[in-house]
């Protein structure tokens, strides 16, 4: 049975050191990649990187299915990725203003411009190699999310930066 973990709040700076590559993958790789998985739902949010449970491991997971309304949200199915060692090998010169949150940021929203496709090669929780072409919302994540194992935060890429009342709507589904 999975684990939530709590998730490292800025300013801890476990989020601006650069994770270490995963060299093994056993029984305890496996328990962390379900532990960061349900954090990740229960947070909620769209990502996670290790380093964000205080974990300096290359591992991310990320759970994203593109909603064409509100009302689709709930039922939409979703991908689960499962990433260890992910680099991202290729970006689109074609670039696009988004607003992210992050769960190691509460409460602050940031305007931050990535590339809108990119190709992301990692293991799988298996070690199997992986090739991920992602665009629009889902190449975001993934950017967002393998910046946090390089130590970038989503704060230093930010054309603006601005903070949040919990109940603001815009903040549902852009915590990564």
């Amino acid at each position: 049975m999975a684990t939530t973990l709590d998730i490292v709040k800025y300013p801890n700076h476990i989020l601006e050191q650069k994770a270490q590559r995963v060299e093994r993958i056993d029984a305890e790789t496996q328990t962390l990649i379900d532990n960061m998985i349900e954090t990740m739902r229960q947070a909620p949010g769209v990502g996670l990187a290790a380093p964000q449970i205080n974990v300096p491991l290359r591992i991310v997971v990320i759970e994203y299915g593109e909603a064409e309304s509100e009302e689709e949200e709930e039922t939409v199915e979703k991908q689960l990725f499962t990433l260890l060692n992910p680099e991202i090998s290729r970006m689109s010169r074609e670039k696009e203003m988004g607003t992210e949150g992050c769960l190691s940021f509460p409460g602050i929203l940031a305007d931050v411009e990535r590339s809108l496709g990119v190709t992301v090669v990692a293991q799988d929780r298996n070690g199997e190699p992986l090739k991920i072409k992602a665009e629009g919302w889902l190449a975001r994540i993934f950017q967002h999310e393998i910046d946090h194992l390089n130590g970038v935060l989503f704060t230093e890429r930010a054309e603006k930066v601005y903070t949040i009342e919990p109940e603001d709507p815009q903040a549902e589904n852009s915590a990564a």
